[in-house]
């Protein structure tokens, strides 16, 4: 009975001791030290020493230890793998995984760009009706087509534009056989059979559907890399006006854009930059993605902002900070400038997500030139202490202020830019 109340009053004390550890300042700051840290060669990574701890890691790892004041310092020299491993009067007390990965660099964007995109086949946007001797009727309706289809075959042959399917309709209509359709809707495979029906009024055959093979609309660009001559801009996807659902790609161009005024933005109603293409319709580049986090593809040639014409170092999802930071973008004709703003907050993502920063517009100058941010400002790069960290993809409708960025790691990502470069593992210390 006395040994079962002892063994309580002992596992109480021992209950409140590992509850008042975790009020202890310095425990707290060695619990918030990361488990790994990834770091691109020449940076430097620095987190509070919150007890006199040792520290050792592999020998010829790539990275060095300093100890400076109450902080510890690690110094990535060169690429490969490494343990960072922590002793407080000889016991181990935190082991951290260094990654060092590659010297990484792109020339940021800001540019005014004009976006031509090439759908996938043609892309249904609606249904019509057509005054047939039988009365009203839409064949497409009939034969199940759905607005946001996308029609890639008829009659066994890939249909790559407009003037492919006006002679196949015709044709079909004055023999009286059914069109055989191939559908891609939501990334499905789809066959069905349409019968074009003749409308009474023009005398010639019909689809009772409203389709396009093309789209336009202007935004602006992220980033170049240099070695491979791929970008990526706008960081979020284009979306039909009126489907509502992105646009499944063939091909399109980038050309040069120049804004021409600005719709200030307000509570309820988000802004708008009104460009247009130059006057040259220059093609300066290739679009062959078109993803959430933007469209991708390769620039013919360089492309300079004049605002920071040299490579800049990138920032990983988890290394971004709440605070200060700038963008890049054009208001007015075709010169990038640099405006501030703050990062509100910001996730450390461990997988591509299209949200990963909460901004807020902080320059007056801009606030008062557009409200905020605006449409047309997607993908204005977004610079952190002389780092790229992302872009602007989202305005917050009832804050034009404020809006969504997405981290530029995911970007590159899309890209097919590979910043994770395999390095051989360095053994472990013992």
């Amino acid at each position: 009975m006395k040994l079962a109340f002892l063994r309580k009053i002992i596992g109480g004390v021992l209950l409140v001791s590992l509850l008042s550890l975790g009020f202890f300042q310095p425990v707290r700051q060695m619990v918030s030290i990361p488990t790994k840290v990834i770091l691109f060669e020449g940076e430097k990574y620095v987190f509070p020493q919150a007890m006199p701890v040792s520290t050792k890691v592999a020998k010829n790892a790539g990275i060095r230890v300093n100890h400076k004041d109450d902080e510890v310092i690690l110094d990535a020299d060169a690429p490969g793998t490494n343990q960072l491993l922590m002793d407080f009067a000889g016991l181990p007390v935190k082991k951290v995984d260094v990654e060092v990965l590659k010297n990484f660099k792109v020339l940021p964007g800001g540019q005014s760009i004009g976006v031509k995109l090439n759908t996938m086949g043609v892309l249904v946007v609606g249904h019509h009706l057509i005054e047939t001797k039988d009365g009203k009727k839409s064949p497409g309706e009939i034969a199940g087509v759905k607005s946001g289809d996308i029609i890639t075959e008829i009659n066994g042959k890939k249909i790559m534009g407009m003037n492919d399917v006006s002679e196949h309709v015709q044709s079909a209509g004055e023999d009286g056989k059914p069109l055989e359709l191939v559908i891609l809707r939501d990334e499905q495979r789809i066959k069905t059979k349409l019968v074009p029906l003749k409308d009474q009024n023009e005398n010639i055959f019909k689809l009772g559907l409203y389709i396009r093979d093309s789209a336009a609309g202007i935004g602006t660009m992220t980033f170049y890399h240099p070695q491979s001559k791929k970008y990526g801009a706008l960081g979020h996807v284009i979306s039909d006006i009126d489907t509502k659902k992105p646009i499944v790609v063939k091909d399109g161009q980038v050309v040069r854009s120049t804004v021409t005024s600005i719709e200030k933005g307000s509570n309820g109603n988000p802004g708008e930059k009104l460009a247009r293409f130059s006057s040259e319709k220059e093609i300066i580049g290739t679009i062959n993605r078109n993803s959430p986090f933007g469209i991708f593809g390769k620039l013919n040639k360089q492309i300079l902002n004049g605002m920071m014409d040299k490579p800049l170092p990138i920032t990983l999802s988890h290394q971004v900070k709440e605070g200060p930071a700038q963008i890049l973008t054009v208001v007015d004709g075709s010169k990038v400038e640099k405006f501030d703003i703050e990062i509100v907050s910001s996730i450390p993502q461990k997988f591509p997500a299209i949200k990963g920063m909460v901004i807020k517009i902080t320059d007056q100058k801009l606030l008062k030139k557009t409200g905020g941010i605006v449409q047309g400002m997607s993908g204005s790069p977004i610079i952190q202490d002389g780092k790229l960290v992302g872009a602007v993809t989202h305005v917050f409708v009832n804050d034009p202020t404020s809006g969504y960025g997405v981290h530029i790691e995911w970007m590159l990502n899309e890209a097919g830019i590979n910043i994770y470069e395999k390095a051989e593992a360095v053994p472990k210390a013992s």
